[in-house]
């Protein structure tokens, strides 16, 4: 399969956070493009129904069904050679209903389940964050077994989502949280290049049954790194308040489900650092390496993109 060839996309969770970011992707590469989505109910939110809009504004074709209709999803699921799951968190293991639908249409070249996060079988966290990682690594094997081929995407963390959220650029504070010493190296990768990157990974024979790490070299920064980036760029210094890791220990430990998962992402990726915790091989896809001709957004880029715009807050999924 060429790297250019246009195929059919089916993607679930595409009214969500990064969903809407990987149906403009496959659009903006030519491909046809579908998107299975919950049924409008009378009297949908606005929001709902502004969802749908842009997703039929730009070429979409929605198909409206539960998960559980299991003959509908295997209807839709036939429509395409592709399907890429952005789906939440809390629907994760719901992904098994959707390797079953795969199974018995026998059409799909290639699924790309709803990880988007970290290398899952080469980390582990705290229990509330490790119970996460568990599901994405059930449906991993889950797809090993169907004997459907896959790409898994570990893409690590939302730029546009953590940037905001650390150096609070919508509002611009003084004063910015540390988590731990601050000095962990991260991942983060904007949003639209986590979309690219999936997109052309799907048609590509090289990532037929593999892992692909997004880790760029210009992502690759510490909350430190972040707070001299903003303060280089404003010429104002920030008052760094830092939060011990026992302290973020213990909130894992007494805070309730599911307020406990945040805590925990936090610690993995920002005090851990677990998205840099193991050296890449040769024999590990890399995107920025595998795509140099795409031209992604580096942390330095957004964060002037931010400075000048700043973002308006969104609930986006950690994992």
């Amino acid at each position: 399969m060429d790297c250019e060839q246009k195929s059919k996309i089916l993607i679930f969770g595409a009214t969500g956070y990064l969903g809407r970011f990987m149906a403009k992707a496959s659009v903006a590469m030519g491909h046809s493009t579908y998107a299975y989505v919950r049924p409008l109910k009378p009297g949908a939110s606005p929001a709902k129904l502004e969802a749908h809009r842009e997703l039929e504004s730009i070429g979409v074709t929605i198909f409206q069904g539960e998960l559980d209709d299991h003959e509908k999803l295997v209807w839709a699921i036939k429509q395409a050679e592709i399907v890429i799951s952005t789906l939440a968190v809390p629907q994760h293991l719901e992904q098994l209903k959707i390797i079953s639908a795969m199974k018995d249409a026998g059409t799909i070249k290639r699924f790309v389940p709803s990880e988007f996060g970290n290398e899952v079988d080469r980390v582990s966290g705290l229990p509330p964050f490790e119970a996460l990682l568990e599901n994405k690594r059930k449906i991993r094997r889950a797809t090993e077994a169907a004997g459907l081929e896959y790409t898994f995407v570990s893409a690590n963390s939302f730029a546009a989502y953590f940037v905001d959220y650390l150096l609070h650029t919508h509002d611009q504070k003084d004063e910015v949280t540390v988590y731990g010493s601050g000095e962990a190296k991260a991942v983060l990768n904007y949003e639209e290049d986590v979309a690219a990157y999936t997109v052309k990974a799907v048609v590509d024979p090289r990532v037929r049954n593999r892992v692909i790490i997004y880790r760029p070299p210009g992502n690759i920064v510490s909350q430190l790194d972040l707070i001299s980036m903003r303060e280089k760029k404003t010429g104002r210094t920030l008052k760094r308040v830092h939060v011990p890791e026992d302290e973020i220990v213990k909130l894992t430990e007494s805070l309730p489900f599911p307020e406990n998962i945040p805590v925990a992402v936090l610690h993995n990726i920002f005090i851990k650092g677990d998205q840099t915790s193991f050296e890449l091989t040769e024999t590990d896809l890399e995107a920025s390496k595998l795509y140099p001709d795409h031209k992604y957004t580096s942390v330095d880029d957004l964060l002037e993109i931010f400075l000048v715009n700043p973002p308006k807050p969104k609930l986006a999924d950690f994992a």
